[in-house]
């Protein structure tokens, strides 16, 4: 199938009841459902199919549990993530002819969590999404005076070009080593700026020290305005936090990482979902990584048996971290999920996207045992949007790294949505050629599905 030529269907408009609650709870978790359309029997008639669900064979997915760690973005506060993931959800919506509905955001000071119902004319989905916050120590890292960050990132690039980790760039992707080098040159582009503008200055007045503050104040100006623009300072920090997540690493981060570890293995004993999905976006893939291993430390066993396991690494900066000589502790742990057998690991990759690793296996290039994961697949972002968005994006690097996050407006192998809130598995998208695409009709029933086991929502219509 090429998806390449698959034009976006009709929108299917899904008709709201008057929406029932009801909240269900395990050791450790807890799910609001926000049912809407079902009249009392049926609707504990589903409460009950969908805790079965968890404990049958049956790869269609009641239930999900959602642990989503982004990158290093410090404008995604929990607040605006939200906003941001309600507004993206409806292009899923539109995409897929399904309805949607989030409950209210709960903030903690470890993760912001909230519940989407997600239904089609003969499937519907429950998922609890915990958003991993680490955004305190990404305020923290922005709150250094620019005195100091800019010496500290400079000492950055200095480690991570001695460790190797350059040089493991070009050989692997050049493009994430042009992407690793443009906060730098630029940088030096503004150095040298101020040195002409302070030469100038001086030969002009014939004073020095005219020269000197005419030299310093251009740099500052530079830092205040354009570096911030360009986004050098927020790159700047991002490399400052890789280096001391290497060699010292970040205390509040391990001590959270430990209680949500603790949070998943509860999940996964008590078997009240049918999936539990770790999702690592950007640097959030390296710290998926460090999540993961403080699980099976607990668990080592952890998605043998149900409920499912799985860890998508979308966009990821894995080699960022895996290719610096000094990060042998976050390697330890790389092998150690990449050989669990109980989690299945996919990695999503695309050529447009200049802060991944295109056609890279995470686990091999960094030396160490080849085994056969993650399951790689190369996706292509300018077929997940319509032509005349994707063209208003192309130039946006950012806006196309964040497309492994963000809706689709057209069905194609990849979509972080019906990955985090569709009905199939995640094995069962990433395994399929076109993922989810070929698993429904136009209308947006999923094809072969049992409408009377499945709870169908009757009151969709065109």
């Amino acid at each position: 199938m090429d998806n390449s030529q698959y034009l976006p269907v009709r929108h299917v408009c899904l008709l709201l009841m008057p929406v029932r609650s009801a909240l269900i709870e395990s050791p450790g978790l807890s799910f609001r459902f926000e049912v809407t359309g079902l009249k009392e029997a049926r609707y504990d008639s589903f409460l009950s199919s969908t805790l079965r669900g968890a404990m049958t064979d049956d790869p269609l997915i009641r239930t999900r549990l959602v642990f989503h760690l982004g990158g290093y973005d410090p404008h995604m506060l929990p607040e605006k993530s939200y906003r941001r993931f309600i507004r993206e959800l409806k292009r899923f919506e539109k995409t897929w002819c399904a309805a949607a509905a989030v409950s209210p955001l709960s903030v903690a000071a470890d993760e912001a969590t909230w519940q989407i119902t997600t239904t089609g004319p003969n499937w519907r989905v429950e998922t609890r999404y915990c958003l991993v916050r680490w955004d305190d120590i990404i305020k923290a890292v922005a709150r250094r005076p620019w005195w100091q960050r800019f010496p500290l990132s400079q000492v950055a690039f200095l480690d991570f070009t001695a460790a190797g980790a350059l040089w493991g760039y070009i050989r692997t992707n050049w493009r994430y080593a042009l992407f690793f080098l443009y906060p730098f040159l630029l940088f030096d582009i503004f150095i040298i700026i101020a040195w002409f503008t302070g030469d100038f200055l001086t030969k002009v007045s014939g004073s020095i020290w005219i020269g000197v503050i005419a030299g310093l104040l251009m740099l500052v100006a530079l830092v205040r305005g354009p570096s911030r623009w360009l986004g050098i300072v927020t790159l700047f920090d991002d490399w400052i936090f890789s280096t001391n997540y290497i060699h010292a690493g970040y205390p509040v981060l391990e001590k959270r990482f430990d209680f949500i570890a603790k949070d998943i293995d509860t999940a996964a004993r008590s078997a009240h979902v049918d999936e539990i999905l770790v999702v690592g976006h950007s640097l959030g893939a390296v710290l998926a990584i460090d999540l993961l291993d403080r699980v099976l430390k607990g668990n080592p066993s952890i998605g043998v048996s149900l409920p499912r396991v799985a860890f998508l690494s979308v966009g990821s900066s894995i080699l960022k971290i895996g290719l610096h000589r000094g990060a042998r502790r976050f390697r330890g742990s790389l092998q150690r999920v990449a050989a669990a057998s109980g989690i299945f690991w996919a990695e999503y990759q695309a050529l447009t996207d200049v802060m991944n690793f295109y056609k890279t296996n995470p686990v091999s290039e960094v030396g160490l045992t080849a085994i056969d994961r993650p399951a790689v697949r190369i996706v292509k972002i300018r077929n997940m949007l319509d032509p005349a968005s994707y063209r208003r994006i192309r130039r946006n690097f950012y806006r196309v790294h964040n497309q492994f996050i963000s809706g689709n407006e057209r069905r194609t192998p990849y979509d972080y949505f019906m990955l985090v809130c569709g009905p199939l598995s995640a094995r069962q998208q990433v395994e399929s050629p076109d993922g989810a695409a070929s698993a429904f009709d136009a209308n947006g029933a999923l094809i072969g599905s049992d409408p009377d086991h499945h709870e169908p929502n009757h009151h969709a219509a065109a």
